[in-house]
C-alpha cells in the first residue's frame, strides 16, 4: 500500500513538503521547503525533520522558490544522498536562490551570536554551510517538460508546465504497486492564468490521486485590465502627493512581471515620471535567466514593446536602475519623491525592503504596494491586517504610509482556475488540498463539492492517507 504523508503546507502556504512511500518506489519527496515567517524565529532551534534524511531516495522538486526548496541543504547536512529532479529552468534558479537565503541566514547567525557573546553564551553553531549548498547542486537532474524519465525499476516521473514561475512544474509520478499502476499528480504551485509572461497551467485527465494547492482557494483575483487600471490609479496619486513607492516582491516571477506591466504603462504615457529601481542584486540575476527563456514563454508582451533584443533588462523600461551594490541601494534614500522601489523580500521578512520601510514608512506622502501573498506571522501581513506601529531594527517605527494590495498580479490561480483545472481529470481522482490556510481551504472544497461533486480532503501536518 502506497502512502503520503504531509511534512508541510498541511493548512498553511509554505514548508511545502509531501512524503510519499511505496514498496516498489521507495521514499520519494516532493519539495523540502521552509516555513517563511519571521527569520528570527528559526534560528537558534531551527526545524527538524520528522523523518530520516538518510531513508529518503529521491526528492522530486517542483519549483525554485524557497517554501518549495529552501530546506535542501539541510536534508543534505543531515544525511541525504540521492537525486534531485526539476525542470531544466529550476536547476538555473536554485543556486540563486540558495545562496542568497545562505547568505542571509549567515548574517543573522553572526547578529546573533555577537548578541549572545555580549551576554557571555555560547555561540549557535551553523546548521548548514556552503558545502551543503554546492551538495544540492550536484544532486541536480534537470528534465525537460514532457520528458519521461525512469527514476525507480518501474517508476517513472513526468513534468508539465504550472505556469507559476519559471520552471515550476506539475509533477506526474507513475509506479507500479502490487502489479497495477498507479498515477500521483501533484500540481505545485498553479499560475494565475490573466497574466503577460508564464504560460497556462498544463491541463491533465488521468490520476489516481491529486494534490492540489489552494492559496487562493476561497477568493478571485481581479483582471489583468482591472488591475492595470487599480495601479495606474495608485501611481497617479503617489505622484501627486510627491511621494515615493516600495513594492516588496519576490525576486522570482513577481518581479520580473512587474517590470513587464510598467513597460506597458510606460509606452502607453502612463507611468509619469517615476524612476524606476530594482534593488535587488537577486532578482537581476534572476531576470537575467528569465531572458534565456523568453521563447519559450508567453511573452507577447515584451515582444510588442520593444523591437530590439527580447530582455527584460534591456531597452524595454528606459528609466529602469539597477541597484547591485548595498551603496547603490542607500542612496536611493537621498530621493524625496518619484522612485518607485521594486526590492525584496516579498513577504518583508528581511531584505532591502526593511531598509526602505525604516526610511519611508513614517511619511503619508509614500506609498506600498503588495503584489503577493503575505503569509501568517510576516512583516508583511501585520501591514496588510492594518498595523500602525511596526518594530524594525530594534526601533518602534509609526506606520503613515498608504498601504495597498493588488491580488490580481499573483501568480497563483484562484478558485476558479483552480476547479477548472482539478475538474478537467476523467479518472475520478482522489483530491488532496495542500498549500493554503485552512478557510481558503476549506472554501475551495465546498465549491468543488457543490460545482463538480469532487469531495475533497484536506490533511493536517503529520497525517498519512493510504491510497
Amino acid at each position: 500500500m502506497a502512502t503520503i504523508t504531509f511534512h508541510g503546507a498541511a493548512q498553511e502556504v509554505t514548508g511545502s513538503c509531501h512524503l510519499i512511500s511505496s514498496p516498489s518506489l521507495g521514499d520519494v519527496l516532493l519539495d523540502c521547503g521552509m516555513h517563511q515567517g519571521m527569520r528570527a524565529k528559526h534560528l537558534i532551534s531551527r526545524e527538524q525533520f520528522e523523518f530520516n534524511p538518510n531513508s529518503i531516495d529521491m526528492v522530486i522538486l517542483s519549483h525554485a522558490h524557497l517554501d518549495h526548496s529552501g530546506r535542501l541543504p539541510y536534508l543534505l547536512h543531515d544525511g541525504f544522498t540521492g537525486p534531485i529532479y526539476c525542470t531544466e529552468a529550476t536547476s538555473q534558479l536554485l543556486p540563486i536562490m540558495l545562496f542568497d537565503a545562505l547568505s542571509l541566514y549567515e548574517n543573522d547567525l553572526r547578529r546573533e551570536n555577537r548578541k549572545r557573546a555580549r551576554k557571555g553564551l555560547d555561540d549557535i553553531p551553523a546548521q548548514y554551510t556552503k558545502e551543503d549548498v554546492l551538495d544540492v547542486l550536484d544532486c541536480l537532474k534537470p528534465i525537460a517538460y514532457q520528458q519521461e524519465v525512469k527514476i525507480a525499476k518501474v517508476a517513472s516521473v513526468r513534468f508539465h508546465d504550472a505556469g507559476h514561475i519559471l520552471g515550476s512544474a506539475i509533477t506526474e509520478l507513475t509506479f507500479d504497486e502490487q502489479g497495477k499502476q498507479k498515477k500521483v499528480v501533484f500540481s505545485g504551485d498553479l499560475g494565475n492564468k490573466d497574466t503577460l509572461l508564464m504560460n497556462d497551467p498544463t491541463l491533465l485527465e488521468q490520476a489516481d490521486i491529486v494534490l492540489m494547492e489552494g492559496t487562493y482557494g476561497d477568493r478571485e483575483h481581479k483582471s489583468l485590465g482591472d488591475t492595470q487600471t487599480q495601479l495606474k490609479g495608485i501611481l497617479d496619486d503617489a505622484f501627486a502627493r510627491g511621494g515615493n513607492v516600495m513594492i516588496p516582491a519576490f525576486a522570482v516571477g513577481r518581479a520580473q512581471e512587474l517590470l513587464l506591466y510598467l513597460g506597458k504603462l510606460q509606452h502607453a504615457g502612463e507611468l509619469d515620471n517615476w524612476q524606476v529601481f530594482l534593488d535587488s542584486p537577486m532578482a537581476i540575476k534572476v531576470t537575467e535567466v528569465y531572458d534565456q527563456w523568453l521563447p519559450t514563454l508567453d511573452c507577447e508582451g515584451v515582444k510588442k514593446l520593444h523591437t530590439g533584443e527580447q530582455s527584460l533588462l534591456k531597452n524595454f523600461l528606459s528609466t529602469l536602475h539597477l541597484m547591485v551594490d548595498a551603496e547603490d541601494s542607500m542612496a536611493i534614500n537621498k530621493i524625496s519623491g518619484g522612485a518607485l522601489i521594486i526590492a525584496g523580500s516579498g513577504m518583508c521578512t528581511g531584505g532591502r525592503i526593511t531598509h526602505h520601510f525604516k526610511h519611508r514608512i513614517w511619511d503619508s506622502r509614500n506609498t506600498i504596494i503588495f503584489v503577493g501573498y503575505q503569509a501568517k506571522g510576516t512583516l508583511g501581513r501585520i501591514l496588510v491586517d492594518g498595523a500602525q506601529h511596526i518594530k524594525l531594527f530594534g526601533d518602534d517605527i509609526i506606520v503613515k504610509a498608504n498601504i495597498e494590495t493588488l491580488n490580481g498580479f499573483s501568480a497563483h490561480a484562484g478558485q476558479a482556475a483552480l476547479i477548472e483545472w482539478v475538474s478537467h481529470f476523467k479518472s475520478c481522482p482522489k483530491v488532496i488540498l495542500v498549500h493554503g490556510e485552512p478557510d481558503a481551504l476549506e472554501g475551495l472544497a465546498e465549491a468543488l463539492k457543490l460545482q463538480h461533486n469532487i469531495q475533497a480532503e484536506i490533511p493536517v501536518l503529520g497525517e498519512t492517507i493510504e491510497f
